[in-house]
């Protein structure tokens, strides 16, 4: 109260005294014995000061005769404002109101879309047939020969030429076999094609971590002919797991199902199963899972289908509506996909699991470059990309620029093997759209900072999805729809 009682007193002196005809019982002079009162700390007497500032300002009619100083506008940067609470409130008032007029337009124009049967035969074109299925658990096969493969590494019983041949005979089967799979078998379905090859993709991200996690083991044990006590893979604990204890099928499996790609001997534990918390994400998975296959039948199928003819006629004004009519329903989906996959479902997982590192995402949403989104949306990916693939190449003499340039060439091969190979097409949509990221990174960073920037990276993602969306569709139509031109 001193303090504050010290600030009046200061700007007393700095404006100066101000002459009334009540002699000091005016607004002023109420305000001096504010001060006073602020001063001395007594709280019933600055209670009488207000009241009698309040009466004089009332009813006398004489007020105080300076009312500026100076100041900015508060939209003007050197305000220092900041609390745009409200106008982020108007903003998702405006975006409900604005989706909820386009919703209500869609029900009135094609009715209620919306069959969860009909999802079943996106997975089943046979129901006696379940090739998806099938190569799902197939890849239980692969999993078992890298084990093998390293079991008899650890006991010297194979060369590390002969374990690393073996691997990539391995790993590569990974991924051919599926694919030879999805491409012949004329029973297996798109949807179901890229449920299995996601699977075999994580599989062989998992085997090539395990496979590399326990030669670095295998090298420290060579080396560590001094430090006889020390653990393989450096943890302190006394409980810990080293090498080549942890060869065993509980910690392949454990490691082929935990929310992770990177491997360890020692994944960090939570202490126990938090039943409300799984309750709370299983329900999540079920209410997004539904919402999801409504949005995607009941507003971009029918906007994806009015979108043929304007490509067939190649009338770019159309194309361009119909791709901006698609970019919302699209982008929709796409954020509630990541809430579902990257917040819902691992951390179901890893509840279940005990999986105590639940860092998944970080605040991608805040990115003010394309790099920074994709070291952050997706972490399970980065982390792997980091330890298996970027350090390892600088490790071998690549600069920064050729390893990050090779993560995008991997990332856009994987992109485009989860589309094309399920399509029975390839037109290197998906590949082209991750190679541009390196030229939109570099732009990005060169001429937007800031606020400019993050508004640059929420742009490409909000266009740039459905582009792709368009253009897969579009050669997927013509290709196994349209009728050949008569001869």
């Amino acid at each position: 109260m001193g303090d504050r009682g010290g600030a009046g007193g200061s700007r007393r002196r700095r404006t100066g005294s101000r002459p009334t005809s009540q002699g000091g019982g005016g607004p002023a002079g109420a305000d001096d014995e504010v001060g006073d009162a602020g001063a001395g700390g007594d709280a019933a007497a600055l209670a009488s000061a207000k009241d009698k500032n309040r009466d004089a300002d009332v009813g006398s009619g004489y007020w105080d005769l300076r009312c500026h100083r100076l100041q900015d506008s508060l939209f003007s940067s050197d305000s220092g404002f900041s609390n745009y609470r409200g106008v982020l409130n108007w903003c998702v008032v405006m975006l409900i109101l604005s989706n909820a007029r386009l919703f209500l337009e869609n029900l009135i124009k094609y009715g209620i879309l919306v069959d969860p049967i009909q999802v079943v035969s996106l997975f089943l074109k046979d129901p006696y047939s379940w090739p998806a299925l099938c190569l799902v658990i197939v890849a239980n096969v692969f999993a078992v020969a890298a084990f093998q493969v390293e079991k008899r590494l650890a006991v010297g019983a194979l060369t590390e030429q002969a374990g690393l041949l073996l691997h990539v005979v391995n790993l590569t089967t990974v991924l051919c076999f599926p694919a030879a799979v999805a491409l012949l078998l004329e029973s297996i379905t798109p949807v179901g094609s890229v449920l299995a090859l996601t699977v075999h993709t994580i599989l062989f991200l998992k085997l090539v971590s395990y496979r590399d996690v326990n030669l670095w083991c295998r090298e420290r044990r060579a080396k560590a002919t001094a430090a006889s006590g020390s653990k393989a893979n450096g943890g302190a604990a006394l409980c810990a797991v080293s090498y080549p204890d942890n060869l065993t099928y509980h910690d392949l499996y454990y490691f082929l199902f935990a929310p992770t790609l990177c491997y360890e001997l020692n994944f960090p534990r939570s202490p126990r199963i938090r039943k409300r918390f799984l309750l709370r994400r299983l329900l999540e998975m079920l209410f997004f899972t539904q919402l999801q296959v409504g949005l995607i039948q009941q507003w971009m199928v029918p906007t994806i289908q009015n979108s043929m003819k304007p490509f067939k006629d190649m009338d770019y004004s159309r194309i361009m509506e119909r791709l901006l009519k698609l970019a919302v329903p699209n982008h929709l989906i796409w954020l509630i996909f990541f809430y579902w996959l990257f917040h819902s479902c691992l951390n179901a997982v890893a509840e279940l699991m005990q999986f105590g590192d639940r860092e998944f995402y970080r605040d991608w949403w805040n990115s003010e470059s394309v790099t920074y989104f994709w070291q952050n949306w997706n972490i399970p990916v980065h982390k792997w990309c980091i330890r298996h693939f970027y350090k390892p190449m600088l490790r071998r003499g690549s600069s920064k620029w050729a390893a990050r340039t090779g993560v995008f060439l991997a990332s856009a091969f994987f992109h485009e093997y989860l589309v094309s190979i399920p399509l029975r097409m390839f037109r290197l949509w998906a590949f082209t759209g991750m190679m541009a990221q390196i030229p939109l990174a570099w732009i990005v960073s060169r001429f937007f900072r800031g606020n400019y920037g993050n508004a640059a990276v929420w742009l490409t993602l909000i266009i740039g999805q459905p582009v792709a969306v368009l253009m897969y569709v579009h050669d997927y139509y013509v290709l196994n729809y349209e009728a050949p031109p008569a001869a």
